[in-house]
């Protein structure tokens, strides 16, 4: 069998990430994305969009795993993430490959308890509509026998290249010198996933039995966190001494209509007014896990936003 990954979707956060893990897992990956752009020594580099099948077809001929870390901008989703899907399911069984699909956790709406892959789906906003949409067509594909299928879920995001409402408000905020903000409450248990954990599950599940398919499998986090332990954590390492905007639920919908991240992100503000907590046990379970404790992320976090402000030397 071919050892060829093929990650669509490569210079995002979570694709980039991806890249780099399978790299270091030995494998040979052909990274796809709209433009091109950097890569790890060895991986070769090319063009296509996951909403042109024809496209997906020619860059996962040869694939034995293809990747769909597809992330496009929140206000572009109704009109990308669909094709972009469907674009992969083509060029995953075109090649005969299995495909990962990159999830997050929106399709399960207001929970009362850690979710858990048997959670009840039940979607409170229209991005979560779309996502539980999503991972029907996924796994649609594999009952079908259309071609192998198998979904890597995750909380909120951080981590290098990451851009979420988490990294963007606290992270960025902290290297910048801005008010670090947090909307809802600061207490809540929450699980956010390191993206280099993220990339290292889907690189699993790329690499796993059969009989591993089929389904959706959770990331394991180190325990809860809360918003207060990582502001905590996040001016500790930063020396900020800047204020601690907190801002409710209501003003946080208000703030998109100047922030265009917030604005398309304000329907997903009710993850942070309750605990939000993933549960990826029966991931470690079958294959065995050691997340990245909070403090080290962190770390990884902003030694990124300060590469960034720097050109990418070393601050």
């Amino acid at each position: 069998m071919s050892d060829l990954h093929v990650v669509v979707g490569a210079t995002g956060g979570t694709g980039s990430a991806l890249v780099r893990e399978l790299v270091r897992r030995g494998h040979r990956v052909r990274a796809v994305s709209r433009r091109g752009g950097p890569a790890p020594d060895g991986v070769e580099v090319v063009t296509g969009d996951a909403v042109d099948a024809a496209r997906m077809r020619e860059v996962c001929a040869g694939a034995s795993a293809v990747y769909n870390a597809v992330n496009p901008p929140l206000d572009r989703w109704t009109t990308v993430f669909p094709a972009a899907v469907r674009g992969t399911v083509v060029g995953a069984a075109a090649a005969g490959a299995r495909l990962v699909f990159a999830d997050d956790t929106w399709m399960y709406g207001r929970v009362d308890a850690p979710m858990t892959e048997s959670t009840p789906v039940r979607p409170v906003c229209p991005k979560g509509v779309l996502r539980a949409w999503l991972a029907d067509t996924v796994l649609g594909a594999h009952a079908r026998g259309r071609c192998a299928t198998v979904i890597g879920r995750a909380g909120e995001l951080y981590g290098p290249g990451v851009e979420s409402l988490l990294a963007a408000s606290l992270f960025g905020a902290a290297v910048a010198g801005r008010p670090l903000c947090w909307v809802g409450g600061l207490d809540h248990a929450l699980t956010p996933t390191l993206v280099d954990d993220f990339a290292a599950v889907l690189a699993t599940l790329g690499e796993a039995p059969d009989d591993a398919l089929g389904r959706v499998w959770h990331v394991p986090h180190p325990a809860p966190t809360t918003g207060r332990a990582l502001v905590t954590q996040i001016r500790a390492r930063t020396g900020d001494r800047a204020p601690l905007v907190r801002i409710g639920s209501r003003a946080g919908r208000a703030l998109g209509l100047v922030w265009p991240l917030a604005r398309e992100g304000a329907e997903l503000v009710y993850q942070f007014e309750m605990p939000f907590v993933v549960d990826g046990s029966a991931f470690a379970g079958r294959f065995g896990s050691t997340p990245t404790p909070y403090a080290e992320g962190i770390d990884r976090t902003l030694a990124s936003y300060r590469r960034r402000t720097t050109g990418g030397r070393a601050a």
